[in-house]
């Protein structure tokens, strides 16, 4: 019997049956995965591009910005309730940060922190600093941003003859001297002077001399930021002093090409630190104040020059990323109080992320967690989260010995119990009264 007849089902032989739908999810699947493959053109097609579109060249700020959308404005002094908790103010609520429960206040100010930012206001010289307790929304917030981040497409610059992408994933428009060439780039593509990078980085420059000043030795590429992938996002976490050095932040000499390479060339220079990895995208420093003053130390050139040094000399490396850091209140407490850290502290906008203070709002966050875990299958007794909220958010309030530390649970949940408590004061009144507290 031949190989073929060995391998051809028997007649009438039961055949495997298919997943159902299968076809349909793995279709799906590749069809996400073909939409998101980088796409490359020529530096004039990006160019062209550039003046229909301003996203082509918007910095990560107004990338993120793009990808938060517009919010929804909520007059508070319709509604009782939320007028009571915010004064009667207007505020902003933002449909990507809809399940972050009683976080109102700190979303719009994040926002705005990054809208100034894109803005090319003072924001975009600062970290973007998330400060509160263990446990209060610190770690959720941040990674929001960074998949946000992930929505819009950068373009990069490539290497058209060895089809090497930049290391640091710089922007085309780096190429170019802002007082030669600002004026040209404006009139004939639309492209303000703000927009153009202050650098080009070490390995564009070293192609650039071999191809003598050619543009076309370069061609652009489309791609999407990508934690997974390291693409213009990165993740830095602390380690002890014996352990971590500034090369995590800015990379070092690969010792294996040293060979091929003198140690003062860019092309021996691996560029896998937070900062290299995450220009024109963003870097999410966790615990960042746990990390020896050492390693920060390359941050400050990096927000406030737009560059920053290597472990070698191989010249400056550009740095048009927003950085995202986060703490406790303890380890803040401990870095600010040296001096010696005073400059350090100055390119930092603090943004405080307390617990949740309203029971309504601490239900939802218990009813969240719930849901995304196997007790959503079980039932739950009449009243069992609003006990276990109330509990929560009273052990979190400031007790003074005078106030009644119920009444000022329900207060700051909206009821207004002027009625029945004559003594209870306002919302506002309490949180000044902790503050004071220290």
């Amino acid at each position: 019997m031949s190989d073929a007849a060995k391998a051809a089902p028997e007649s009438g032989a039961a055949q495997p049956k298919k997943a159902p739908n299968s076809d349909g999810l793995f279709s799906n699947f590749k069809d996400g995965f073909e939409a998101g493959r980088e796409e490359v053109m020529s530096l004039q097609d990006y160019l062209a591009l550039a003046k229909e579109d301003p996203m082509v060249y918007a910095t990560p700020a107004e990338r993120l910005l793009a990808a938060i959308g517009e919010p929804r404005t909520v007059e508070t002094r319709n509604d009782p309730r939320l007028a009571n908790v915010f004064q009667s103010r207007t505020i902003q609520v933002y449909d990507a940060f809809a399940d972050f429960y009683d976080m109102e206040d700190i979303v719009m100010n994040v926002v705005n922190h990054i809208r100034h930012a894109a803005q090319g206001l003072e924001e975009r010289k600062q970290i973007l600093y998330l400060l509160g307790p263990v446990g209060g929304g610190k770690s959720s917030l941040s990674d929001r941003l960074v998949e946000l981040m992930e929505v819009n497409p950068i373009y990069v610059l490539r290497h058209k003859e060895t089809g090497e992408v930049s290391p640091v994933f710089e922007n085309p428009l780096g190429l170019f001297d802002k007082s030669k060439h600002g004026k040209q780039l404006k009139s004939e593509y639309g492209i303000d002077a703000r927009h153009i990078r202050k650098y080009a980085s070490p390995w564009a420059l070293k192609r650039l001399e071999e191809a003598q000043g050619d543009l076309d030795a370069f061609e652009v590429v489309k791609m999407s930021p990508s934690k997974v992938y390291s693409k213009a996002v990165a993740q830095v976490e602390p380690a002890d002093e014996n352990n971590q050095d500034v090369s995590t932040i800015t990379g070092k000499t690969d010792i294996r090409k040293l060979e091929e390479f003198q140690q003062s060339d860019p092309d021996s220079y691996s560029f896998s630190g937070g900062l290299n990895r995450s220009n024109e995208g963003i870097m999410l420093f966790e615990e960042m104040f746990k990390a020896p003053i050492k390693t920060l130390s390359p941050l400050l050139g990096a927000t406030q020059n737009e560059n920053y040094q290597g472990t070698e000399e191989i010249g400056p490396i550009p740095y048009n990323g927003m950085i995202l850091a986060n703490s406790n209140e303890g380890e803040w407490e401990q870095f600010s109080r040296d001096k010696k850290n005073e400059a350090f502290l100055d390119r930092v906008n603090i943004i405080k992320v307390p617990y949740a203070l309203r029971v309504s709002e601490e239900v939802r966050i218990y009813e969240k967690l719930i849901a995304n875990s196997d007790l959503s299958e079980h039932p739950i007794a009449p009243e069992t989260l609003e006990i276990l909220a109330r509990f929560a958010v009273m052990s979190r309030l400031f007790d003074n010995g005078e106030d009644n530390i119920y009444t000022k649970m329900r207060v700051y949940d909206g009821e207004n119990l002027k009625a029945t408590h004559p003594k209870a004061k306002t919302v506002k009144e309490y949180r000044k009264m902790a503050v004071k507290a220290g």
